[in-house]
C-alpha cells in the first residue's frame, strides 16, 4: 500500500497551463530588488558585497521561471545559494546574506504547486541539502534550525494543499458537466423517441390507405418527412453528449409551457412571477426542457442564497429563431443566488453550450443577480 502510494507520487505529472510570466511577477521582483538595496546600503554585519550578489540574483531571477520550470528554478537558485553558503564555509567570511534570500520560499512552494512528482522529490532534495550547509554557515540554536526546517516544509505542504485542492475542483467540475449531459441526453431521448413514433404511426396509416386513398397516403408521407427532419435536428443536437450511465428513467420532461407553474402566490418568500411573450410552439422540446431546468435552477439558487431576497422574475421571451431567458432576483449580490461552488452554474452553462446558446449569470447594477440565457429555437449545437 504505502509502496503504491509513493509511486503515485512519484509519477504525478505536471499540472496543465501554467499562467506565464505577468506584470505581478516583475513586481514582485522589483519589490524584492528595493528590498535588497536598501538593505545592503543599511545594513554593516553582511557578507562581502560579491557573495551578496551572487545570492540575490540566484533567488530573483528564477523567481520569473517558477510556475513554467520549477525545477529548474529551485535548483538554480537553492544550488548557487549552497555554492554561496561552502564559500562562505571554507573561507571564513564573516557577515550574514540579505534577508531578501528568504523569497527562497516562494520557489519551494511553487515547486510543488506547479512541479511533477519527480521534480518535486528531486527539488526538495536540493533544498534540504542547502538547509544543513546553510545552518553551518551561520551556526543557530536547535529552536531556530527547527524553526527554519518547519519554514520550508510548510511552505513546500502549501503548494501541495493548494494544487491538489485545485485538482479536486476540475474533478468535480467535469462531474457536475457530466451530470447535465447526462440529464440533456435523457430529454433528448425523449423528444426522439416521441419523433420517431409518431413516424411509426403515419407509416402504418399511410400503407393502409395508400391503394384505396393516394392522396391519403401523400399526406402521410409529408408528415413523416417533417417528423424525420425534426429528429435529424434532435440527434444533431446529441453528438458530442456522454451518458455516465444506462439505468435512468425516461419520462417524459416538462417544457416552456411549465415555466408559469413555478411561479407561486405570493406568500412564501421569495415570491415567484412568470412571463411569458412570443410564440412557442414550434419550439424544440430539447430547449423547452432546457428553459425550464435553467429557470428551475435559477429559482431554487435564490431561495438558497440570495440574501434578503424578496422576488424572483422569470421572463421567458420567444422570437423568430431564438429563445431568452432572464431570472432577476432582488437578493444581495453578495451571495449571488450561486451555489457555494459554483457547481449549479457549471451545469448550467454546460447545458446552454451543448444547445448552441449562450449563458452568463452575474451581479446587476442595482446590486441584485441575473441569470440570462439565449438558446436557438432548434436546438442546433453551433
Amino acid at each position: 500500500m504505502a509502496t503504491n502510494a509513493l509511486h503515485s507520487l512519484w509519477v504525478e505529472p505536471r499540472p496543465t497551463n501554467p499562467p506565464n510570466r505577468g506584470p505581478r511577477d516583475w513586481t514582485l521582483v522589483a519589490v524584492l530588488i528595493c528590498w535588497s538595496l536598501a538593505e545592503a546600503v543599511l545594513r554593516q554585519d553582511l557578507a562581502p558585497r560579491p557573495l551578496l550578489l551572487l545570492a540575490v540574483l540566484a533567488v530573483l531571477g528564477p523567481l520569473l521561471w517558477r510556475r513554467t520550470h520549477p525545477l529548474v528554478s529551485v535548483a538554480v537558485s537553492f544550488g548557487t545559494l549552497t555554492i554561496v553558503d561552502s564559500v562562505r564555509i571554507l573561507t571564513g567570511s564573516p557577515g550574514a546574506l540579505l534577508s531578501s534570500i528568504s523569497a527562497a520560499l516562494i520557489l519551494a512552494y511553487a515547486l510543488f504547486r506547479w512541479g511533477s512528482g519527480r521534480e518535486a522529490a528531486s527539488g526538495l532534495g536540493v533544498i534540504l541539502l542547502w538547509l544543513a550547509i546553510t545552518y553551518v554557515a551561520d551556526p543557530m540554536s536547535l529552536a531556530e534550525t527547527v524553526a527554519g526546517y518547519a519554514f520550508f516544509l510548510f511552505a513546500t505542504a502549501l503548494g501541495a494543499a493548494i494544487r491538489y485542492r485545485t485538482k479536486i475542483r476540475i474533478r468535480d467540475i467535469d462531474q457536475a458537466k457530466a451530470r447535465e449531459r447526462e440529464q440533456l441526453a435523457r430529454e433528448l431521448h425523449d423528444t426522439v423517441a416521441h419523433h420517431v413514433s409518431g413516424i411509426a404511426i403515419q407509416a402504418q396509416a399511410g400503407r393502409a390507405v395508400a391503394a384505396s386513398h393516394p392522396e391519403r397516403a401523400i399526406e402521410a408521407l409529408t408528415i413523416i418527412e417533417e417528423a424525420a427532419t425534426r429528429t435529424l435536428n434532435e440527434l444533431r443536437a446529441i453528438v458530442g453528449v456522454l451518458r455516465a450511465s444506462q439505468d435512468t428513467e425516461f419520462a417524459p420532461q416538462p417544457g416552456v409551457a411549465e415555466v408559469e407553474q413555478l411561479a407561486t402566490d405570493g406568500q412564501a418568500r421569495p415570491c415567484v412571477k412568470v412571463a411569458l411573450f412570443g410564440q412557442f410552439d414550434d419550439l424544440s422540446p430539447a430547449v423547452g426542457a432546457a428553459i425550464y431546468r435553467l429557470a428551475q435552477e435559477s429559482i431554487t439558487n435564490a431561495r438558497r442564497h440570495a440574501r434578503h431576497a424578496t422576488q424572483v422574475i422569470v421572463t421567458v421571451t420567444g422570437d423568430a429563431d431564438r429563445v431568452r431567458l432572464t431570472i432577476d432576483n432582488d437578493g444581495s449580490s453578495g451571495a449571488g443566488g450561486r451555489a457555494p461552488a459554483g457547481y449549479g452554474l457549471v451545469g448550467m452553462q454546460e447545458r446552454a453550450s451543448l444547445l448552441g446558446g449562450t449563458f452568463h449569470a452575474g451581479p446587476t447594477a442595482e446590486r441584485a443577480w441575473r441569470v440570462e440565457a439565449t438558446l436557438p429555437r432548434t436546438g442546433m449545437p453551433r
